[in-house]
Order: C-alpha cells, then sequence, then structure tokens
C-alpha cells in the first residue's frame, strides 16, 4: 500500500530532512535544505514566500536563467513527437543536429561526438577512449600498453570512479576512495595567474613528468584555464599552451574538460580558445541543455575514433540507455541558438565587467585573502573557511542564492542577469564578510 504523501511545505521539508540524501551532506546531521516552489528568470522562489537571486546557476548549469520560453518550447515540441528512443541502431534529428552544432563549434579537429548523461560520465568516456586508443594502437605486449593518466592537483573532474582517480587526492573531495582508485600522476597545479606575465618555469616539473612517465601515459586530463571546485584559480594560457605541445611532442593524448567553462562562461566560447590549441578529446555538460536536464557529450578526432574502431574490439565500449535522450538534445539545440540570439559576448563582458567594478575591490577586506574574476565567473578566496550552514541562512535572508564551500564564495550568475542583479549579489557577499558566526574559527 502507498503511504499518502506529504502536501504541506512542513510535511515535506521533515519528510526531506529524513529520507532524502542530499549532494555532499549528512544523513545524520543534515545541512539544511529550502523547500523551491518555483524558478523564473534569475530567480528561485522559495515555498517560504522569498524570491532569491540565483548566482549559482543551479551548479553553474542554467545559462539563459530559468523557465525560458524557447526552452520550454523546445522542450514541448519534443515530448508531443517522443521523449526518448534508445540510440543503438536507432537515431534522429535532435541528436544529429546537436552533434552537427558540437562539431561546429568546438576547437577544430574534434569532429566525432559521443553522446551520453553527466559531466561525470563523459569524463569517464573520455578517460575510457584513450585508454582503448592506446589499445588498439599499441603492438606491444600487454603490460607495455600505455595505462596511466597524468593530471594537475588542485583539478576535479567529477565524482565517479574513474573521475574521481584524476581529481586532486588531497582537495578532491575522494580522499576516503583512496585505495580503490586507479593510481595515477600528478604534477603540480598551474601557479602562474591568468593576466599575469608568463613563467616558463611553471612548465619545468610537468615537462619532467612527461620525459619520465610517457612511456606509461595514454593520456593527460586537465581543466582548461579555470579549476573550478579546486579553488576557482585562473591560469595562465601559455601553460595549457604548453601541456598540448607536451602531449603531441610524447605521442599522449590530451583530454580537456570543458564541463564547466564551456559555453562563454570564460569569456571565450570554449576555455581552449585563450590557449588556441585543440585538443585530442573534449568533454562538454552542465550548460549544454542551458541547465533544463541532463547531458553531456565527448568528443574526439577523427585519429582517436578510427583507431579505437579498427582496434581488436571493433567498436568503443560504451552505451549509455539515456544516450542520445531526444528531450535533452532537443532544449540543448535551442539553447544554442538561443546563446548566440542572446549575443553571449556581449552579456559575459557585462557581467565581467560588472564584477571587476563591484567585487575585485574587497580584496582589501581583512577576512579575504584575494579575488578573481573572469568572464562570468567571480570568486572571493577568504582566509578561513565558512560555516556553510549559517552562511547559506544569512544569503537567503539577505535575498540571495550563494553556495560557497571551502574558503571559497563564488558567483556564475545566469547571463540574463542584470547589473543591479549582480551588485545585490555582491553586497550579499560583502555583508557576509563582516559576520564572523558566517566562518569557521
Amino acid at each position: 500500500m502507498i503511504k499518502k504523501e506529504p502536501t504541506s511545505a512542513s510535511a515535506l521539508l521533515a519528510y526531506d530532512k529524513t529520507h532524502v540524501w542530499h549532494p555532499y551532506t549528512s544523513m545524520s546531521a543534515p545541512l539544511p535544505s529550502y523547500l523551491v516552489e518555483s524558478a523564473h528568470g534569475v530567480h528561485i522562489n522559495l515555498a517560504s514566500g522569498e524570491s532569491l537571486i540565483d548566482g549559482m546557476s543551479s551548479w553553474w548549469s542554467v545559462l539563459h536563467g530559468y523557465n525560458h520560453p524557447k526552452l520550454n518550447a523546445a522542450l514541448i515540441e519534443q515530448s508531443q513527437r517522443m521523449s526518448h528512443v534508445m540510440f543503438g541502431g536507432l537515431t534522429h534529428s535532435s541528436a544529429i543536429t546537436l552533434c552537427e552544432k558540437l562539431v561546429s563549434l568546438t576547437p577544430a579537429g574534434l569532429d566525432k561526438v559521443f553522446l551520453s548523461d553527466s559531466g561525470s560520465v563523459a569524463v569517464e568516456v573520455a578517460m575510457k577512449m584513450a585508454l582503448q586508443y592506446q589499445q588498439a594502437k599499441s603492438n606491444t605486449p600487454a603490460e607495455h600498453i600505455k595505462t596511466k593518466l597524468m593530471t594537475v592537483r588542485n583539478g576535479y573532474h567529477g565524482d565517479t570512479f574513474a573521475a574521481m582517480s584524476v581529481c586532486d587526492p588531497v582537495t578532491g573531495m575522494h580522499q576516503i576512495f583512496e585505495h580503490v582508485l586507479m593510481k595515477n600522476i600528478f604534477a603540480p597545479a598551474p601557479s602562474c595567474k591568468f593576466g599575469d606575465v608568463w613563467q616558463p618555469s611553471d612548465v619545468k616539473a610537468l615537462t619532467e613528468l612527461f620525459e619520465h612517465h610517457h612511456h606509461e601515459l595514454a593520456a593527460f586530463i586537465i581543466e582548461p584555464i579555470v579549476q573550478g571546485t579546486g579553488g576557482m584559480r585562473f591560469y595562465h594560457p601559455e601553460y595549457l599552451k604548453a601541456c598540448r605541445q607536451l602531449c603531441s611532442q610524447y605521442d599522449v593524448l590530451l583530454i580537456v574538460d570543458e564541463i564547466a567553462t564551456g559555453f562563454g562562461r570564460t569569456g571565450k566560447l570554449f576555455a581552449c580558445e585563450w590557449a588556441s590549441i585543440s585538443p585530442d578529446i573534449l568533454c562538454l555538460g552542465k550548460t549544454l541543455t542551458g541547465g533544463y536536464m541532463t547531458l553531456a557529450a565527448t568528443l574526439c578526432t577523427s585519429e582517436v575514433a578510427q583507431t579505437i574502431s579498427n582496434g581488436e574490439a571493433g567498436c568503443f565500449m560504451h552505451g549509455p540507455t539515456f544516450m542520445g535522450n531526444a528531450l535533452a538534445c532537443a532544449v540543448a539545440n535551442a539553447s544554442i541558438d538561443l546563446l548566440f540570439e542572446n549575443n553571449w559576448q556581449h552579456q559575459v563582458h557585462s557581467i565581467e565587467q560588472q564584477l571587476q567594478v563591484s567585487l575585485l575591490p574587497l580584496k582589501a577586506h581583512a577576512r579575504v585573502n584575494d579575488t578573481r574574476v573572469l568572464g562570468s565567473i567571480g570568486a572571493i578566496e577568504c582566509l578561513q573557511a565558512v560555516n556553510v550552514a549559517v552562511i547559506q541562512k544569512r544569503f537567503v535572508e539577505l535575498g540571495v542564492w550563494i553556495r560557497p564551500f571551502g574558503k571559497l564564495i563564488y558567483i556564475i550568475p545566469p547571463l540574463v542577469i542584470t547589473k543591479e542583479q549582480i551588485i545585490n549579489l555582491v553586497d550579499a557577499m560583502a555583508t557576509v564578510l563582516n559576520e564572523d558566526s558566517c566562518f569557521l574559527p
């Protein structure tokens, strides 16, 4: 017998607290959750009556704001034809059109597209591609096939198992799984900041690691220009250019994780463009559907695809059930079209200008170590870690939705945000900096 569902806001929240496991929180002492009634534009409307300016784009995914009429229309139109069909042996125009758009927009040479479910899965797919490529390419005994990956510290690539193995083993939130993860190789994090004078010494250790380990490296994976969850660190484009050069020199595949940086977030359509490089494999997710539903893509070169396809297996060994989901592909097509209709360069530049005016001066605050702005991303690095439960409650009281972590208070708002709404977000950030209770001792 099905139990009667809770209906009141208080009953829903009580059930949520007891039974619903939210990300990165405990079930024995869960962080508070706020019940959302609706969302529109840049506002999240709570059942308790507050309307919050969203500074997070729902974990960086809602590109054009909530409840956008063009994205809604694409979803409805597709649903009236079909919501989903299996992608094995079948195809459809929404997926084909999306792949055509992605091939035309991404850096040159990426002309094969594998669709999947989420960003973490896109990274898993990329890593499997690299490993299967090396296996198919190798003429040596199995024990000599390149089976390791290299990455940089402070990186983050997702929470699934292979993805965890290339996240920072200390700051990547996955220390508990250290003994069961693939053992990969970590280079020092890039230290030359975006906008600083390039220091060639920044790639000395990386170059030495390539020299020493290239014979066992299947691929090198990195977040281009912005290390997101690893601290909102913005590094110099010359570092990324050096990564491309080293991968080419030592016959190592370059995987670029554009899941957080893709579709204009850094001021370029893809962050790779800051260094004018093309990777061998590229991962997309988050904003791909404008934040409407989960979808990801892994693009690769013809060389990678053909080598895998001509190998012993004869195909790439991966096939998600909801691969090429028609609803998700339809709304992704509409989101990409909207990006250009709305003149995304102007939108991002306007956000960046306002953040430079409003947020950067907070570096002078006694509680702040650094402030950083790039494209539509603004971050405050504090000297103390935040008290998440307390600071979250204060932000709600101040009429904004900002979700800090560690020592970082940051925003990546929807591109449709106004100057006044950005000022409100930054004013709220400035307010909590003055409140001791919002920070851990």
